[in-house]
């Protein structure tokens, strides 16, 4: 059960946050600055490309890898096909995973990987691959890495990953907190924008940057639950399970991302999905054994050997939908027809699609951080 006492105790807040997560959420714009400019001095701003590639591969892995590469598919649009490669299977080394690139794919398509490791002997064999078969290859990792020192040898682009003082490893890799994210998103979206698959021009990044300092201000340990949007969703989800329907082309890669983290840092299982589909995907999940009204809290159950079951809760992410026209009204009316509780977010400022994107982002990351800190049974 979430603490909620601790959400404002900051410097509670502070000792439990052993990973650094908190920071890494607070300094994403910082992040943005530092990784559009190595991403400059890595040569992406003089690249001069022939023409679109027919397509573009990714591949990573990580909530942080996995969430670039869904949000750039979302961004791109028609303009090229955005595909995330998956591991094939298991390599001969130990631990090492197998990739593998399409049969198609060739000279006319470019490879991205991103990863907040760069040891996996996989990707190297993977860009080694694509260099055989033509492909231009892209990487961001951390530097001087063993990702990063292959590309030398085959021609490839190697972006050193933003990194920040603070961080340490976890678990064999930097803490793939919420900076990392951003680590690995802004370098591939400006090549993409450098090759004409989206925009997103060096003032459209600053305007990210200066967007994501705004919302690390209204999110932060310091400001109180009831003004917070972060503490307050984090608050509201304790005890549920978050059904997290998505409004708006750039909103559904952020709904999939919030669930992604939640379980990655929180450790809380989600399920998400694009309005309006979500109305008949999740409408049995509201009249079921999770419904808000399904099974109500037995007076004698021992508050601290049995935990209280998980009641689903729809949040509502919305992005601006275009034309005007929306499925809110019906989502709500199907959740309330259920007793089912709604929490609604959607950008507050105005500005570009990507600038409202990571609003979305920040604030569903201060609230799974929030989750993962103030919960005593998931570690830190």
């Amino acid at each position: 059960m979430l603490d909620e006492s601790l959400l404002d105790a900051p410097e509670a807040l502070a000792r439990a946050d052993r990973r650094g997560l908190l920071r890494g959420a607070a300094e994403a714009g910082a992040r943005v600055r530092t990784a559009a400019r190595h991403a400059a001095e890595a040569g992406i701003a003089e690249l001069k490309p022939e023409g679109r590639p027919r397509a573009v591969l990714v591949a990573g892995s990580g909530a942080a890898a996995t969430g670039a590469a869904d949000l750039i598919s979302a961004l791109a649009g028609a303009g090229a096909p955005v595909t995330r490669l998956r591991p094939a299977g298991v390599a001969p080394a130990p631990g090492a995973l197998r990739w593998t690139l399409p049969g198609w794919a060739g000279s006319l398509d470019l490879l991205l990987i991103a990863t907040t490791d760069g040891t996996e002997p996989g990707l190297a064999l993977l860009a080694e691959q694509a260099y055989r078969r033509g492909c231009t290859v892209v990487a961001v990792a951390p530097q001087r890495s063993p990702l990063a020192e292959s590309l030398d040898g085959i021609h490839g682009l190697a972006v050193p990953m933003a990194t920040a003082p603070h961080e340490q490893l976890y678990e064999g890799s930097l803490s793939a907190g919420p900076g990392a994210f951003w680590s690995l998103f802004t370098p591939l979206v400006a090549l993409l924008d450098r090759v004409g698959l989206l925009e997103a021009p060096l003032e459209t990044l600053a305007a990210v940057a200066d967007r994501l300092d705004r919302t690390a201000e209204r999110c932060g340990p310091a400001i109180a639950t009831y003004s917070n949007p972060a503490k307050t969703l984090a608050a509201e989800l304790t005890d549920s399970l978050p059904l997290i329907w998505t409004e708006g082309t750039g909103a559904a890669p952020v709904g999939r991302r919030f669930a992604a983290v939640l379980a990655e840092l929180a450790g809380r299982p989600a399920l998400a999905a694009p309005l309006p589909e979500a109305l008949p995907a999740h409408g049995v999940l509201l009249a079921g054994d999770l419904a808000a009204g399904a099974d109500p809290d037995d007076f004698f159950r021992d508050r601290v050997e049995e935990p209280q079951a998980l009641r689903a809760r729809v949040v509502l992410l919305r992005d601006r939908p275009s034309g005007g026209l929306t499925a809110a009204p019906a989502a709500r009316e199907l959740a309330l027809g259920h007793d089912t509780p709604i929490s609604e977010l959607e950008p507050e400022g105005d500005g570009g699609e990507l600038e409202s994107l990571a609003e979305l982002l920040a604030v569903t990351d201060f609230a799974a951080v929030y989750l993962a800190l103030a919960t005593p049974a998931t570690p830190s």
